[in-house]
Order: structure tokens, then sequence, then C-alpha cells
């Protein structure tokens, strides 16, 4: 027994030495793999005990998160795992902030908004003392209004007024205050400032707003919790006389910064005045958008279309780098998500590779000859929806930024008004006939057209058909509906960046209507009626017609100015430019020139001319000039065809190539203008739009004293109509305007003055 003690006694010592040579040699690693099981076992044994407290996110869960803009259309999502205690969940791990600005459609109503309370605070710099002084008049006057914007659930205390030279900035441009009493609060920022060309505040308070947009450390939009802002600035026009030349350029950079830290949540257009000049005035028409935004917002909690939170505005100016086109539109009309153009079609209506083969119905077409034609019952029971809301049509045109008015109509905010709303040029309307674009309503009462026309955007996908064989929506309907589409287009531009608040405000009161968006509105049996609604409201007309329908142009009462449009000079070159679906197409288009002559003296009349090169350019002159002789238009207007490039249009025979330059216009209308003086006719070359590809040649008749006008006396024509009425006794010299501008005249482009001309990527360029 003792020899075996003895033995292990030694084989115990052996092992105990061995144990400490091999500790020794691999102490370090020995110790860090403890530590890691060590580690990893507590991490299982902690994560299943958080498991087995967890429950599943029913609908009642909640999340304590931080308050959000009633804007946003739902609270995100809880980016680490929640952790139950008692009855309330809260976050475990640090609040994660998110730059990314998503992506929101149109919000009809706001969430809860009970007891909701929005401070309005008005922050200014000044170094002279009259900015402040004219922001606190501006508060004095407009807090009445501003209280009195709220409802029973939106209440807007008393303005507060904040220098810029004395407050903390991270107080209020990192994040949005907070009330000492803890009670929730929305704030919605004016900021009011002068420019100037030395080193001021507005500097320092730029240079932090720029740092706080790219400091990595928080959220690239911090205020996007504000309800919204806006920005007024004042200038001199004595050292800036030009806005590109530093006129208020400090305060478009703070609306420039202010739109990437909110999110793009621009309230209401940039306003800019100068105190010595018309700033009082400018000021006044800003704070009075500003009260009805306020005013939408108590009572719908949106600020409007076209306002992030409610909306995407559907252009950018350098504020958000984009890929896609200037002009593409998205609808965002409904709950659908807005969705990128795919596939070629490229700007409007190429509507036919959207319908399948299958869907396509067959049209039920008149051949029957001109002077045999039977009236129509319209109103029978086999009467259809000409666009029905379930069509293929339907949902294309509407994807492309129409809105379908009834069963047959349709509005649609035309590129010109976007252009002149921003200050980048007026159409060819403003040069020759005085209406700003941006108060002019493109519409028309039927959609469908009688005519598949080589050069035109719908390429025949539009319905089309030589009798009415459709329902019939009331006027009045069409009047109120296109007007409130209208209003609302216009008002998706309240947060793109460039629009001028005083054009705005303009906009929101339509001075004319363009019956020539698509089809042929002289088509739709109450045209007459259409018309006298908007005369009624003092709203100018001007309608064009495909000369393929004389029994509805010989009905139609006197508008402000009558189109035609002449396609081509002789009846094969129509045939295959405008393919009419009428087999007496030709007969149809010589009495529509001689129902023209006969109205001559009663309206103004003018011919389109589309020149397409390759169709109906070449050698044509003289027969044109033989159509003018017969219809003796007051005005012809000579454009060239716009391409759309699409591989319908391609299939028609048209390509780019048959584009012409405007050198070729040029030449044409000089061309023109010698044929018809060599044959004792008085016309004369009195305008041009050279943006446009247009030229305006206009009969003597509107000529006086050696100058020319062409545009129109508006007031003048509307006391006539209700003076005298539409059958009276007046002629288009009774509302003769005045003088044609001299930039607007033959051999001065006739580019707006007041606007400056950009390219694709809103760079000037020198006209």
């Amino acid at each position: 027994m003792g020899i075996i003690t003895g033995v292990i006694g030694h084989w115990g010592w052996e092992v105990e030495d061995y144990l400490l040579d091999v500790w020794e040699a691999h102490r370090t690693p020995i110790i860090l793999a403890t530590s890691s099981i060590l580690i990893c076992v507590w991490l299982y044994l902690y994560f299943s005990e958080e498991r087995e407290g967890l429950v599943a996110l029913p609908r009642q869960y909640t999340v304590e998160t931080k308050r959000t803009s009633p804007f946003q259309l739902s609270n995100p999502l809880p980016t680490t795992k929640p952790k139950v205690v008692g009855e309330k969940a809260t976050t475990v791990g640090p609040k994660r902030i998110r730059g990314e600005i998503p992506r929101q459609t149109t919000q009809k109503e706001s969430p809860k908004r009970d007891g909701l309370e929005i401070q309005v605070l008005v922050f200014y710099s000044s170094l002279t003392g009259k900015t402040e002084k004219a922001v606190k008049d501006l508060v004095e006057v407009s807090q009445e209004e501003i209280n009195g914007a709220g409802t029973g659930t939106c209440r807007f205390p008393d303005a507060q007024i904040l220098d810029l030279s004395e407050i903390d900035y991270d107080e209020y441009f990192i994040n949005p205050p907070k009330r000492e009493d803890g009670k929730a609060v929305d704030y919605f920022y004016l900021l009011l400032l002068p420019s100037y060309n030395i080193d001021t505040i507005n500097d320092t308070f730029l240079e932090h707003l720029k740092e706080t947009h790219n400091d990595f450390r928080i959220d690239s939009a911090p205020l996007s919790n504000l309800v919204g802002y806006s920005v007024f600035g004042f200038g001199d026009r004595e050292g800036w006389p030009t806005e590109e030349d530093g006129y208020g350029f400090q305060a478009k950079e703070v609306d420039r910064w202010m739109a990437k830290l909110t999110g793009r949540k621009r309230a209401f257009p940039l306003g800019l005045g100068d105190l010595k000049m018309d700033g009082k005035a400018r000021l006044l028409e800003w704070s009075s958008g500003l009260i009805d935004v306020l005013r939408m917002f108590a009572q719908t909690g949106v600020l409007g279309d076209g306002v992030r939170g409610s909306g995407d505005a559907d252009e950018s100016d350098g504020e958000y780098a984009s890929d896609e086109e200037e002009d593409t539109e998205t609808s965002i009309e409904g709950n659908e998500k807005p969705t990128k153009n795919k596939g070629s079609i490229d700007d409007v209506e190429d509507l036919g590779k959207m319908v399948a083969p299958s869907e396509k119905a067959p049209l039920a077409i008149d051949f029957t000859t001109y002077g045999k034609s039977k009236p129509v019952n319209i109103q029978t029971p086999q009467a259809k929806e000409m666009v029905p809301k379930t069509s293929p049509t339907y949902a294309a045109l509407t994807k492309q930024g129409y809105s379908i008015i009834g069963s047959h109509s349709g509005v649609k905010i035309c590129r010109w008004t976007k252009s002149a709303l921003r200050g980048r040029g007026s159409c060819y309307k403003y040069s020759f006939y005085g209406i700003n674009s941006h108060q002019c309503m493109e519409s028309t009462p039927s959609l469908s057209c009688s005519n598949k026309c080589v050069f035109c955007w719908r390429h025949g996908t539009n319905p089309v058909g030589t009798i009415w064989r459709w329902q019939v929506d009331p006027p009045d309907l069409i009047f109120s509906g296109i007007k409130e589409a209208h209003y609302k287009k216009i008002k998706m531009m309240r947060g793109v960046p460039g629009v001028r608040a005083e054009r705005f405000q303009e906009a929101m009161r339509i001075r004319h209507c363009a019956l020539s968006l698509v089809g042929e509105p002289i088509f739709y049996p109450h045209i007459n009626e259409f018309v006298g609604m908007l005369h009624a409201e003092r709203i100018s007309t001007f309608l064009v017609c495909n000369a393929q329908h004389p029994d509805q142009l010989a009905a139609l009462k006197p508008i402000t100015q009558l189109y035609v449009s002449i396609d081509a000079a002789d009846k094969e070159s129509l045939r295959r430019i405008d393919r009419p679906l009428h087999r007496d197409f030709w007969e149809r288009f010589q009495r529509c020139l001689e129902i023209l002559r006969e109205k001559r003296f009663k309206q103004r009349t003018v011919f389109r001319l589309t020149l397409v090169k390759g169709f109906n350019i070449d050698e044509a002159v003289k027969g044109y000039a033989d159509l003018v002789d017969k219809a003796l238009p007051c005005f012809v207007e000579i454009k060239g065809v716009t391409y759309c490039g699409t591989s319908t249009s391609s299939s028609a025979g048209l390509t780019m190539a048959n584009v012409p330059f405007y050198a070729e216009i040029q030449e044409f209308v000089e061309a023109l203008n010698h044929e018809l003086n060599s044959r004792g006719l008085e016309y004369g070359i009195a305008a041009e739009h050279a943006h446009s590809c247009c030229a305006l040649l206009a009969s003597a008749r509107f000529k006086k004293n050696g100058k020319w006008h062409t545009r129109i006396d508006y007031d003048r024509f509307f006391d006539l109509w209700e003076e005298r009425g539409p059958d009276g006794d007046w002629t288009p010299e009774d509302y003769m305007g005045e003088e044609t501008p001299e930039w607007a005249t033959w051999g001065n482009g006739g580019f707006d003055p007041r606007d400056t001309r950009v390219d694709r990527k809103g760079r000037k360029i020198e006209v």
C-alpha cells in the first residue's frame, strides 16, 4: 500500500510539472480561447432570455418614437429590436438616423390632428434696419389672419420673430426646437433676409446650413419634421439689375439649402422684392399666399400637391440630382406609387404599344360623302364612353400627366406654362398675341379626331371617327372639371425650385384657354355653350380645328381667335400627311376655307402651317399662296414640325430628317410673303419666335402707322361680347391690341426679355 501511494504521488508531481510547462508555453492563447468561450456562452444565454420575453407585433403594438410631421404617410419602423417593459415597448440600442428622403404619394388627410399647434417662427437678418422693420410690420399686419387660419383641431399661436444674429443655429436648424413645458408643437419657418456683397451674418448662416446637410453624423434632412418653410429675399435692383447678376442671391441660396434640410418642404415659392420699388407689394403677395397655405393645412393636414409630405414635385433644379427627363411627368393623383417612364413612350400619347392588339376594338367609321351625312342621335342607348376609366387609353393618358374630365374631355399643363412660372420663357402666343403662358390652360372637350396625321404625338392611338358616336357630357361638367384639374396642376408647381412667387399668384387666375390639346374640339356637340362659359368668366379662347367639319365650323359662334390647320397645299399631299378618315376630305377642306373667308370680318382667323420636310415644304409656296388667296385669313402661322422620336412615327414615314431647321423656316416665310405680295395680297412678316421655330405673317389690316399690332385687347373683346352678344356687329379691328413689341418682330428672335433662357441643365443660354 505504501508503494502504491508513493507511485501515485510521484506521478502526480510529474503531471503537475507537465501542466505548468504547458501553461508557461501557451498561456496567452489559452486565456483568449477561454474568454471567447465564456463570452459566447453569455451571449447565448442573454439572447435566449430576450426571445422568451418578446411578443409578436400585433396591430395595436406601439413603439415610442420621436413625433413626426403630419405630412408623413406612416411612421418608420424601429431599426432595433424592441424590448417589452410592462405594457409599453421601448427600443434597445442607439437610435439610428436615416438620411434617405422617402418618396411619398399624395396624402388626402393628415393623421390625428386633434389639438395640433403650429408655431410660426419668422427669422430675419438686417444691417440697416429696413428688413427688421419690414418683418415686424408684416407680422403685425398678418398676425390676425395667421391666427384665423386655424380650425377647431389646429391652432396657430402668435408668430415669433427671431434675429439670425442673436440665436443659436443648433437650436433651430439641426432639429426643430422643443417647448420648455413639454407640449407637442409643430413649426413653420419663414425666413426673410436681404442679400449683401460683404461679409455678414448671412454668410455664417449659409455656411451652417451647408455644414449641417453634409455632416455625416446627423441626418442630411434633419428639419424634415417641419410643417413647411418659405423664403423671401430683399434686393437692390440698382446694385444688381438682374437676378442672374446677384439680385437676391443669398435668399436663393438659403431657399436651396432649406429645401435640402427639410426634404423639399417648400410651402410657397421664393419671393423677391426691392424695398425701394415693389418690395412692399411683392411681400404682401407672398404673405397672402402663405396665409392660404396655412389655411389649407389647418383644413386638410397637407400643404398641397407637389410639396414633400403630400406628393413629389415633378421637376428639380440642382437640389436633387436626377437622370430623368425634365419634361417627364408622373401622375400623383390617387395612391399609386410614382413610377418612371419605361420603354419608348417619349412624351405624351404614344399609347399604341401599351394596348394589346386583342384590346383594340374595331373603329366604326362613316365613309359617307360630304353633303349626304345624316344627323346622328348621339344619345341613343348604344352610346358609350369615349375614354372609359377602365381602358388602357385612360390609364396611359393619366400616367403621362393628363387629367380626363368626364368621358371625353381632357386638360394638361403645358411645358411653356411651367417654363413661364420659372422665368425661363413663354411660348409664341405671348410674343405674337400677348398671352401670359403661366395663365394659359390647355384643354379639349373632345379627345377624338377624324385625322391620323403623321406628325401627331398621339399617332392615331386616341379615339378616332367621322361621326360622334359616344355619350355627351354637359358643358358645365367639363368647364368646372378642367378648371379644377388645371388649378390642381398649377398648385403642384408650388414646391418646384425657381418658381416665381408673383407669377404663381397670377397663375391662379386663368386668363386664356387653348382648345388644342388632343383631338378635335369643334367636334363636341355643345362647343358653343362651352365657349360661352369661358367667355362669361373673361377667359379668352383660341380654337384649332383640322378643316374636316364644315357644318360645325359654320355654326361656331365667334371666339377670340379661330385656327384652321393647313398641313398641305394639294389633295394628295393632304391625304399623305393628315391621313383623313373622311372619303371626301378635300371637299370638306375647301368648304372650311370658304367658311373661314366669310368669318374674317367677324373674328380673327388664322392659318396654321406645320412644315414637314419631304412632305409639304418643297416647292409648295405657290400652293399655299393659293389657299391664302381663297380664305384671306387675318394671320398665317408657319411652324416647323416637332418630332417626338417614336417607332410609330417612323412607320408613318416620319424621321428626324423631316424636321426643318429654323433657317429653312425663315427662307420659306420670306418666299411665301414674296408670293403673296406679288399677287397683290397685302401681307407682311409681323413677328417670330425662334425658340418655337415659328413665324407670323399678318394682314395689312393689323398694321397702323407702319407698326404691326398683332396683340389682342382682351378686355375690349369681352366688352364687345357682353354688350353686343356673339351675333353682334363687331370686327377683329375693334379689339386690336397694342403695338407688337420690338423684340418680337421679325429678325429679333421673339424671346421674352423678362425671362432667362436656359438649357436642360438649368444653365443660362446667351440669346
